[in-house]
């Protein structure tokens, strides 16, 4: 089967399984919402980063993000699916490839159209306090904050098709992001800019210190779920359906 007709039903699967759209849509609501309260809270702390409290609700919100690509390679693990799509699709290169553009596409579109409301409802809570940033910093933000939550997304994509397993990746990812990645960020210092979600998470920022900077750290949590995207094509070529 050519290209386009494998994106085709991708897509349509993305469309029809109600989960998927149901996390984009948790993570358009859940971000927008954890980023209006962030923009009524105290400005007064000197280390107060004006684009990052507007963007923050990306760090709750995220876990959507994963979900969606976790779900959208796993339901593909459900008894027969795999097989059905395999026999329509015999090059796993091919399908999984498809797959990940049909996940990358609408996390990225998204991504960056709950980046830009969260920034403006959170704006409008901030008030002068965040007069100072500048509409490239802003612009920055908000495609940064898209482009992470889509790799993100890939990220746990990659993840499933390792292991096998949505609930297996969600159960590894949601509690390194909200605990682990914090506990050792505090523990090792510039060593933590180098895991996938604290080195994208840089392009939150208005102001950064370290190593890396907004787009190198992208890179970085790139490099990651280019890894994690290999690792589950190596998985799928190797495992039977």
């Amino acid at each position: 089967m050519e290209y386009t007709p494998v994106l085709r039903s991708e897509w349509l699967k993305i469309r029809t399984l109600r989960s998927l759209p149901g996390a984009l849509l948790a993570l358009f609501a859940a971000t927008t919402a954890f980023s209006a309260i962030a923009g009524v809270s105290e400005t007064s702390d000197p280390d107060f980063d004006p684009l990052f409290t507007a963007l923050s609700g990306v760090i709750p919100g995220q876990i959507a993000a994963v979900a969606f690509g976790a779900m959208a390679v796993s339901s593909e693990f459900h008894p027969g699916a795999l097989r059905l799509t395999l026999a329509a699709v015999p090059r796993r290169g091919r399908w999984f490839a498809a797959k990940a553009a049909v996940i990358a596409v609408p996390a990225l579109a998204v991504g960056t159209l709950t980046a830009l409301a969260a920034l403006l409802v959170a704006r409008a809570g901030l008030g002068t306090a965040a007069d100072g940033l500048s509409a490239g910093e802003q612009v920055r933000g908000v495609v940064g904050c898209g482009v992470y939550l889509m790799l993100m997304a890939l990220f746990a994509a990659g993840l499933a098709a390792l292991l096998r397993s949505g609930v297996a990746t969600l159960s590894l990812m949601v509690p390194f992001i909200l605990v682990v990645s914090f506990v050792i960020g505090d523990a090792t210092g510039t060593v933590a800019d180098f895991l996938p979600d604290k080195a994208g998470q840089l392009v939150l920022h208005e102001t950064y210190e370290g190593t890396l900077g907004p787009w190198s750290g992208l890179a970085v949590t790139a490099l990651w779920t280019a890894a994690a995207l290999l690792l589950g094509a190596w998985r799928l070529r190797r495992r039977d359906a």
